[in-house]
């Protein structure tokens, strides 16, 4: 089995101590440029993503007190349940009651669905801290959800804590009008080579909610493993979901546990969008199921890290019978929008076997109400203008991806040598691979997704995602020290406009996320390039 670090990587954490960042300029994004005899810098100007617009209110805060009430907008049963979220993050550490009741107040904190700036759209927001209160404006419940993060990175990190904490829990005055660049802002978690429990994923579901990240794609079936309960074809499970990379034991979703962790992302105004890789990949259904291999032989299970060896057999009518049940089933569990089919590295089917599956598989996707998605390679087919391809490649020139826009495609971007979180930072990172070379945060931040692939025009891109493969990855604490710091690069990419990009100034707010990560206890790589305090 490749080695982890697991409980090793515990001890990179530096010690939980206060400590205090340098007085600097103010960050130009955030808002003007303070005189030269500012005060230090306030948690307003260490947002990430960094907002729109970020303007402080010198001298003022607001104090979070035992008597502050959350007031949610009447009649909005969806603002409530932000309200209830926010309160469940400032209780533990607080101690304090907050309770959460409709309707609008001066005083305290309030989430309100009227009032907002036109231009904060379905996911944006304003925010006002003022002496008095809190008030958070949105068109949205996901805009309100939005808000809430902000707010949350303005109160002092230990309000992260799951246990009561010493305040006094204070926040700077400002305003903030804030919206997202795009659409799709997304993460991946590969769980089909090392299985990753229920809990495990409403983690990283809660710390990519902090940055804003509106989509988690669950890679949920691979060579080494099959992670979703069919219950028309048990034996994905039983079988296939059996063992992962190394020989451990694996495990499974059961369509119960499935459909709680959407509903636990959808709280969190993410949505889940599952991924069943074909035509390759798929060695641990055609190990389940002898019918599917074009010899009627069973492969034996796979627990090794190679890929491109596997394919169903694409001239067997039960191959499309296998399909439609899995996609039907998968379509049923899952309210968002779209389904994942993979696509990438089918080496072992030929170009013309991929163009037939495609052409029988593309259409049993829109018969169960969904809109495709699969890795770029699907694009040799002639997908559909509604097909979302995303592209993986580690060059920016990319015909196909250009090619794909020009028939009306909207393109996420996973470049694998700046957004795959599975690769290592340097030479010397025990987990990960390099096979798209090494990618520190500077790396993973300093690029554009709107000017990165030669050809394709802006309006084109439709968001980024950031994938994390595991074949390296076995627990929460490895997930962890891959994800972050560079995880809120990407996500600032998604949501923050170009115009507030910079990498010397990002570097600055991103080490004022540490203290909050010790907070959380996430584990972190502690990159040479953050001046990290």
């Amino acid at each position: 089995m490749l080695p982890t670090e697991g409980a090793r990587r515990r001890g990179f954490r530096h010690p939980r101590t206060g400590w205090a960042l340098v007085a600097l300029l103010f960050i130009g994004a955030m808002g003007p440029a303070a005189p030269a005899h500012a005060a230090p810098e306030t948690p307003l100007q260490h947002i990430v993503p960094a907002p729109v617009t970020a303007t402080p209110r010198p001298g003022v805060t607001f104090t979070l007190s035992a008597d502050t009430t959350i007031h949610t907008q009447p009649g909005s049963a969806a603002a409530k349940q932000v309200g209830e979220y926010l309160a469940g993050v400032l209780r533990p550490s607080t101690g304090y009651r907050l309770p959460v009741v409709p309707g609008a107040s001066g005083r305290h904190i309030s989430l309100l669905l009227v009032g907002a700036d036109a231009r904060v759209g379905e996911e944006g927001y304003q925010l006002d801290v003022t002496r008095r209160g809190v008030l958070i404006r949105a068109r949205t419940a996901a805009g309100l959800f939005a808000g809430v993060q902000t707010f949350r990175q303005l109160l002092p990190a230990k309000v992260e804590a799951r246990t009561k904490q010493p305040g006094p829990w204070t926040a700077p005055g400002g305003h903030v009008l804030d919206y997202p660049r795009y659409a799709h802002r997304g993460a991946m978690l590969d769980v089909a080579r090392h299985f990753f429990s229920v809990d495990e994923v409403k983690r990283y579901i809660d710390q990519i909610a902090l940055y804003k990240v509106n989509r988690l794609h669950l890679h949920l079936t691979d060579d080494q493993g099959w992670r979703l309960e069919i219950k028309s074809w048990p034996n994905l499970t039983a079988h296939g979901g059996s063992t992962e990379v190394g020989g451990g034991t694996g495990g499974h979703y059961t369509q119960e546990q499935y459909k709680d962790l959407v509903a636990y992302a959808a709280a969190r105004h993410i949505t889940v969008i599952p991924e069943i890789d074909m035509p390759g990949h798929t060695n641990a259904a055609l190990s389940s199921y002898p019918e599917l291999n074009c010899d009627g032989v069973a492969p034996p299970l796979y627990t090794g890290i190679e890929v491109g060896f596997s394919s169903l057999c694409i001239d067997k009518d039960i191959t499309y019978k296998f399909v439609d049940d899995v996609l039907r089933e998968v379509a049923a569990l899952t309210p968002g929008e779209y389904l994942h089919i993979g696509g990438d590295e089918a080496h072992a089917t030929t170009d013309p076997d991929f163009d037939l599956f495609m052409d029988k598989v593309l259409p049993l996707v829109a018969k169960h109400g969904k809109t495709a998605t699969g890795w770029h390679e699907f694009v040799k087919s002639g997908p559909p203008a509604s097909a979302v391809p995303q592209f993986w490649g580690t060059k920016t020139v990319a015909p196909d991806m250009v090619e794909a826009a020009a028939r009306g495609s909207e393109i996420v971007l996973s470049p694998a040598s700046k957004a795959y979180l599975d690769m290592k930072y340097d030479a010397d990172t025990k987990l990960g691979l390099s096979w798209a070379g090494y990618t520190d945060v500077q790396d993973a931040y300093d690029w554009n997704p709107g000017a990165y692939i030669e050809g394709l025009p802006a309006d084109a891109v439709r968001g980024v995602e950031a994938p994390l493969w595991s074949e390296t990855i076995t627990n929460s604490a490895d997930l962890e020290f891959m994800a972050f710091p560079r995880l809120p690069a990407i996500a600032e990419l998604g949501w923050s406009p170009w115009s507030t990009h910079d990498w010397d100034r990002f570097k600055v707010r991103l080490a004022a996320q540490a203290e909050r990560w010790r907070a959380m206890d996430v584990n972190y790589y502690p990159s040479p390039q953050v001046p990290w305090k």
